[in-house]
């Protein structure tokens, strides 16, 4: 069974999803990239309405609804962001923010830390492509820490001329 691969560009560069496109057609991948530079994803309040109010669905009424819909299918979600002072810039964040209606407000432990407990069975891994200079090693340490928040892996960060190694992570 192929594994679904949901990419999200944050960014205005298209190119680098075409070149995705020609490199994961060629492996014969299932996977969806949704050109979210143009859309309207705005940061997440902390309102809790997520798990409280409206559990399971964000009260932010904007454009990040069909995204949130598609990661809980997704084996695995590729964000591409554009970065600002070495780290991702703020649609690239707020992508990461705004999926936590995806858990629930319970706590457990996983991996001798405390954890929100998923809200789906289903939950994607998480690789990172990011367009402009980064702070490597830290950003690197980051997704680490944002997956084991979701009880996800880490799938890595790679940097735009490391589309090659990006592609191999990829399902």
């Amino acid at each position: 069974m192929t594994e679904m691969i949901l990419i999200v560009n944050t960014t205005a560069d298209t190119s680098v999803t075409d070149d995705l496109k020609n490199s994961l057609a060629g492996r014969g991948a299932d996977f969806e990239i949704i050109e979210a530079g143009g859309l309207r994803i705005s940061p997440c309040i902390g309102c809790k309405h997520c798990w409280l109010k409206t559990p399971g669905e964000c009260s932010i009424k904007d454009d990040f609804e069909r995204i949130l819909k598609k990661i809980v299918h997704a084996d695995q979600m590729w964000v591409i962001s554009d970065t600002a002072l070495g780290f991702l810039d703020h649609k690239g964040k707020n992508v990461y923010d705004r999926m936590l209606p995806i858990l629930t407000m319970y706590l457990t432990f996983y991996k001798g830390q405390l954890r929100h407990v998923p809200r789906y069975e289903k939950l994607p891994d998480v690789g990172l492509i990011c367009l402009g200079s980064v702070e490597k090693a830290y950003l690197k340490r980051w997704s680490e820490r944002a997956a084991l928040n979701f009880m996800r892996k880490s799938l890595g960060v790679f940097e735009r001329g490391e589309m090659k190694e990006a592609v191999s992570c990829m399902c």
